[in-house]
């Protein structure tokens, strides 16, 4: 649980009516455990060809895999750990088929600063493991694969590639056999991609103070680098025939040193490459200026290969983050999501017709301060609010089947659920609601948006929990930090 939820809680419980009396149910009673107890979901994923979705729910730091399959999407429990110790759960990839899910147990993928040794919060005699794994959908215990890391499926959810000090490897999923390494590249390799068949890896190598993106296709055929030079190279991107590789390129390392008390701009730029060749050529360079650098919203350059050979694309080119649509062949790019608001969360449908994102954005004047999740198509400006309303909805994903979208969404005094709605619009359908119907909801209070400005003429935007009732003046909690990322919103 982080310190922010914990300081707002305190301010939420401080500003709450007064104590509950003992003869109240145990129920709608209000304790710092019962607070913090809710079930958290995280990693959010779903099949690229099947309707099963998959996700982590952190239950008082149990962390287990749930799933759930259409057609009623019924929230199910996969795996059962049962010790709070600190092992995360990522790196969720699910089959195309929808029966197995693999996943990475251990590491610590969400600190500020990673540690190269797994965290051991219980201080046990053997050191806990980073460790790729694997578990039927239908039910079975799971089975580790190997020690490694970055784990990533095959399309046709026979074997899973993952990373291993510095290197890629590869292993069946049904662990029929051990691991091997795929092969030799110098410095770090690592973001593997899947060619569409599934024949070939794009992947990044790290050298420091540039990197590539090379293709690997078998043991007898040399590594192909896609228009190598001494920049930094990633976000590779298949296209759908498997042809060519989108990728994005920033600066290398190496120059006079920039001041530190200065903005510099960090000018980057999208390439198309034949992947077959290596030969590769400009799509779009952006303007040389602050708000031309690299995108660091969630996803960063979020580079993704649509329909009608197109690629979408992030950048704050006009003070906000949104995202822009051009043609493979280069020309001027398309904004798709205009308006005063920040993009994030993308994700592109399986016919690459549509993408759908959070947004803080809306016809309520609130929405600034909250998320909600919104659709618009490949090649026009035209957007579509999905989930309007007082909650906060964030990491939408498409089903396999393209006709449903997943998301997180919580309300104003509601934890955090996966929840699934048609793709076109409707009601969505929580999953897990029964882990938080003990949940003391009604003991919260609705926080209020205010907005003042600073000494510099900065227009800050805070929220105030305030009880009901009382005669001013009443004492309160100040609680400040750090953003812009770390925002606090109008909800859970």
């Amino acid at each position: 649980m982080n310190v922010c939820f914990i300081i707002r809680w305190l301010i939420a419980s401080a500003l709450l009516p007064a104590c509950v009396s003992a003869q109240q149910p145990a129920r709608d009673t209000l304790s710092l455990v019962r607070a913090l107890s809710y079930p958290y979901p995280t990693n959010l994923v779903a099949s690229a060809r099947s309707t099963r979705i998959a996700w982590v729910f952190n239950q008082q730091g149990r962390r287990n895999i749930w799933t759930a399959d259409a057609p009623d999407y019924r929230a199910s429990q996969l795996t059962h750990y049962t010790a709070d110790d600190g092992q995360e759960l990522t790196e969720l990839s699910v089959t195309a088929d929808g029966n197995a899910i693999s996943y990475v147990r251990g590491g610590d993928h969400d600190a500020n600063w990673p540690e190269a040794i797994p965290p051991n919060p219980q201080s046990a005699t053997v050191q806990p493991k980073v460790a790729i794994w694997a578990v039927a959908t239908h039910g079975g215990d799971p089975r580790m694969l190997a020690e490694g890391d970055d784990a990533v499926v095959a399309p046709r959810g026979d074997r899973v590639v993952f990373t291993r000090a510095g290197q890629l490897w590869v292993v069946p999923i049904d662990g029929s056999s051990p691991a091997k390494q795929l092969f030799y590249a110098r410095g770090t390799s690592g973001s593997a991609t899947w060619s569409p068949d599934g024949s070939r890896l794009t992947f990044v190598s790290d050298r420091g103070d540039h990197s590539l993106v090379g293709v690997y296709a078998d043991d007898s055929t040399p590594v192909r680098w896609m228009a190598p030079s001494t920049s930094h190279d990633g976000s590779p991107q298949w296209s759908p025939d498997g042809k060519s590789i989108a990728f994005v390129r920033t600066r290398g390392d190496g120059g006079a040193p920039e001041p530190m008390l200065k903005l510099v701009p960090n000018p980057w730029s999208i390439w198309k490459a034949d992947a077959a060749f290596g030969s590769a050529h400009v799509v779009w360079t952006s303007p040389a200026t602050l708000r031309g650098s690299y995108p660091e919203t969630d996803g960063e350059a979020n580079l993704h290969w649509a329909a009608g050979d197109r690629l979408i694309f992030l950048a704050d080119l006009d003070g906000w983050p949104h995202l822009y649509s051009i043609a493979t062949s280069g020309g001027t790019p398309l904004l798709l999501t205009p308006g005063s608001f920040m993009t994030e969360f993308v994700a592109i449908s399986p016919d690459r017709r549509t993408l759908v994102y959070a947004a803080n954005s809306g016809a309520d004047s609130n929405d600034v301060d909250r998320r909600h999740i919104f659709r618009v198509p490949v090649d026009r400006a035209e957007l579509q609010s999905l989930t309007p309303g007082p909650g906060v909805e964030w990491s939408p994903t498409f089903t396999g089947d393209g006709q449903s979208i997943a998301f997180i969404a919580a309300g104003t005094a509601t934890p955090p659920l996966p929840a699934i709605m048609p793709a076109a619009g409707g009601t969505p359908h929580s999953l897990g609601s029964e882990l938080i119907a003990e949940f003391p909801s009604a003991q919260f209070v609705t926080p209020r948006k205010v907005v003042f400005k600073s000494a510099d003429g900065t227009m800050v935007h805070g929220q105030l929990f305030e009880r009901a009732g009382g005669s001013p003046p009443k004492s309160g909690i100040v609680f400040v930090h750090g953003g812009p990322a770390r925002q606090m919103l109008l909800g859970w």
